[in-house]
């Protein structure tokens, strides 16, 4: 069986995605091929994984021809939906949500591609986190609907020691995402900037991809760097091919250190994921998606009420009481490795095609 996965751009967690399954699915049997509108920073990841880059119908129509795909996953972009069937496809189309961004825009867009995903799908898959399950019900009660956990290759993301990367050993409180708006990045410096006050030796690691922000976030992220004096402690990094992170991650754990995420809404986390997988203590908002991996106090923390001051002092008990922080370090890792493999992915795909009449 094959299978094309398509996406708008090979970035973020959804590239991360598309290489995960590459190797899940062909664990079982199935080819996976993924298909990307516009290029990326996340290619320089993609080596040894079948992917095409073009957003010209003539080309994907060749795609299709010569893939001879029996279903096509179409992640987020309902409008590709009637794209493929106006191409001429017509095997199987399955939508699929992932990270449609705060819960009031994965309403906004699922009210509006409802009706395409009625039109041209077959059904809808989406992660098991709280907000997408309710939208899947509220507009598409009775339609077939599916909820599949993503994975994590922990053979990868385990805790690899690199001193080398904080020769001094300061502690490092790092972020990974975007800059924009759900990503709530100013929450990050704003923190930030009140723990410095605290550990005034704190390191600031923000880990982004430079070719994607919203229009104007950029200027106000350097504004706002300025403004709370973060330049002398502050470090960026832009598109670190992904096989490097697990370092990173271990050194911002091993220095006393934590991730921060801040986002409203995720629909799964993959930053927070690997973080955890790799022994870094994580610290965020309860943005629905990562409930799957934290358990406060057991696997992280959560600070409920994206306050500053209620964020510092759970950062401090992180950055002072170090036995609570190994024992989530420890737990954290293991609850990672049993819950989220790439067996059980493929084993759920496998069941949602079948569910559609599809056997692999």
């Amino acid at each position: 069986m094959k299978l094309l996965f398509t996406y708008f751009i090979p970035s973020g967690g959804i590239e991360t995605l598309n290489r995960l399954r590459y190797h899940a699915l062909r664990a079982v049997g199935i080819e996976a091929h993924a298909l990307y509108l516009w290029n990326g920073a996340g290619t320089q990841n993609m080596t040894g994984i079948p992917h095409f880059v073009t957003n010209n119908d003539f080309e994907i129509i060749h795609v299709l021809q010569t893939g001879g795909y029996d279903a096509i996953v179409v992640t987020c972009d309902h409008l590709m939906l009637q794209r493929l069937h106006g191409l001429g496809y017509r095997g199987t189309i399955i939508y699929e949500a992932q990270g449609l961004g705060t819960t009031e825009q994965a309403e906004s867009t699922l009210a509006f591609a409802s009706t395409f995903i009625r039109m041209y799908a077959r059904g809808a898959i989406s992660p098991p986190t709280s907000h997408m399950m309710v939208l899947f019900q509220r507009y598409l009660g009775d339609f077939p609907r599916f909820y599949v956990q993503n994975m994590i290759d922990t053979d990868q993301f385990s805790h690899r020691p690199s001193p080398w990367l904080n020769p001094s050993g300061a502690p490092i409180l790092g972020w990974i995402g975007r800059l924009e708006n759900n990503k709530n990045w100013p929450l990050y410096l704003r923190i930030a900037a009140a723990l410095a006050k605290e550990k005034p030796d704190l390191q600031l690691w923000m880990f982004e991809d430079a070719t994607i922000s919203e229009p104007g976030e950029r200027e106000k992220f350097h504004h706002l760097v300025r403004e709370l004096d973060l330049e002398a402690r502050l470090l960026v990094r832009s598109n670190i091919p992904h096989g490097h992170m697990p370092h990173y991650l271990s050194a911002i754990g091993d220095s006393g250190g934590m991730l921060l995420s801040t986002s409203y809404t995720e629909g799964f986390g993959y930053a927070v994921a690997e973080a955890m997988s790799c022994r870094c203590p994580v610290l965020s908002t309860d943005s629905d998606g990562v409930r799957c991996f934290i358990d406060h106090n057991r696997t992280g923390k959560f600070f409920l009420s994206r306050s500053v001051e209620e964020a510092v002092r759970e950062a401090k008990e992180l950055f002072d009481n170090r036995p609570l922080t190994e024992q989530l370090r420890l737990q954290a890792q293991q609850h990672i490795r049993t819950r989220f493999s790439l067996e059980r992915y493929a084993a759920d795909i496998v069941n949602v095609l079948g569910a559609l009449g599809l056997r692999a």
